[in-house]
């Protein structure tokens, strides 16, 4: 609960400022400014919240957590307030294009509590709640300091800077409507959990869960590709660099996409070594897990157009139809097959994410080719979820699908392949 609701409270307190920092980065000419602008609105606002919830002893304990304990209170309220604070100064850090120093700022996080758990384990005290909230505060706050001292330049020259309103505004009108497409998609992600909860069974969440830790091997590839993407892609726009150069990355990622739909079919069968024999249907399921991180990725390319625009509506609007389709494709879907009805559905609804960000970035940018994206995305999709219905009945007939597959695949992305060559 606890990193339910930091995630939450970043998305929403950030009022959207923080995309649009990475937008206008690359544009602005005093960039400790552009900090100070993005940053005051959001924290003034959380600040203000966080000290009326004070004000009732111990409900935010009570709320999130059911204990009544204002010092427990107190640290939530700490760890929203680093939280908040280390997502702006993250971002500096990654605009900067200091490479290391953001990979640190993701992983030191998990690092610093780890180390904090394995004090009290080795040392033998502080096994209760209390002392989990603690851990996590020291290792929030400690990153926040972190980050704080690595941007001491930008953060002590922006002091003295002056916000200009009418710039704000302008960023407000880019970021707010994200914060509802941030909503949505939220929602788009922890939906299928929701619903297996409630219309299945404790056994399929189980099976669905074990199967997206598996996909979250592409999860990591969507992550740092989104972090690399977003910066790239507005420094080109800002240096005047040709579209066309948009395009072939966008072919050799649905190249990566397209592939790895294949490839994760093919070898799906390596998971039941590895899981007990109530999870064998894993390995059917998790290809069809895979069409989020994999749709999405792909989607952070087609759509720059809504980005380089400022159109932020387009981008809401994806994510609120996504997340419908989802909503009405796990109602149908959970109760007759559950686990894998929840990741049908799931992918469904991410590629018409895909779908809609797409077109929309057409629609106010420049057009893109997509007959190839469309098809070829659509054929991985329609294979996986077969695979996902009948795979255990018709095992051998997909072993020979997916390597047809991978062949007619060489062939359409050949010149992918031979890029991909060029390079070693």
């Amino acid at each position: 609960m606890l990193q339910v609701v930091s995630s939450f409270s970043v998305l929403l307190f950030c009022l959207g400022l923080d995309q649009a920092y990475v937008r206008e980065y690359h544009e602005a000419e005093q960039k400790p400014a552009l900090l100070k602008a993005v940053l005051m609105p959001g924290f003034v606002l959380l600040l203000l919240v966080s000290t009326v919830l004070m004000l009732v002893p111990g409900a935010v304990s009570r709320l999130l957590f059911d204990i009544d304990s204002v010092a427990i209170s107190a640290f939530v309220v700490f760890c929203l307030l680093f939280s908040f604070i280390s997502r702006f100064l993250s971002l500096v850090l990654r605009m900067q294009e200091r490479g290391l120093a953001y990979s640190m700022s993701q992983a030191l996080p998990k690092v610093l509590f780890l180390a904090v758990i394995g004090i009290y384990v080795l040392f033998k005290f502080g096994f209760d709640f209390s002392h989990l909230v603690n851990a996590h505060v020291i290792s929030i706050s400690a990153v926040t300091l972190i980050f704080a001292w690595n941007t001491r330049d930008e953060l002590q020259a922006s002091l003295d800077q002056k916000v200009n309103i009418e710039k704000l505004v302008a960023m407000l009108k880019f970021g707010l409507p994200l914060i509802m497409g941030g909503m949505a998609f939220w929602g788009l992600t922890a939906m299928d959990k929701l619903f297996l909860r409630s219309l299945s069974s404790f056994e399929e969440l189980g099976v669905y869960s074990v199967a997206v830790s598996f996909a979250a091997a592409a999860i990591i590839f969507q992550q740092i590709f989104s972090t690399v993407w977003a910066p790239t892609v507005y420094k080109w726009a800002a240096e005047g660099v040709s579209p066309e150069k948009i395009d072939q990355v966008t072919e050799h990622v649905l190249a990566a996409v397209v592939f790895t739909f294949a490839l994760a079919g093919l070898f799906s069968w390596v998971v039941s070594y590895l899981l007990p024999d109530t999870y064998g249907r894993v390995q059917y399921i998790l290809v069809t897990c895979m069409a989020y991180p994999l749709l999405y990725t792909l989607s952070e390319t087609t759509a720059v157009g809504i980005g380089l625009t400022r159109k932020s509506l387009y981008a809401m609007v994806a994510s609120i139809v996504a997340a419908v389709v989802n909503l009405i494709g796990n109602y149908l879907l959970i109760p007759a097959y559950g686990a894998a009805g929840a990741a049908i559905s799931t992918a469904i609804a991410f590629w018409v994410f895909l779908l809609l960000r797409t077109e929309f970035s057409c629609r106010v940018w420049r057009p893109l080719p997509r007959k190839k994206l469309y098809s070829t995305t659509l054929v991985s999709l329609v294979a996986a979820i077969a695979f996902t219905l009948v795979g255990e009945e018709h095992r051998w007939i997909f072993v020979v699908f997916w390597v047809s597959m991978i062949l007619v695949w060489s062939f359409v992305f050949r010149r992918s392949l031979i890029s991909i060559r060029l390079l070693f």
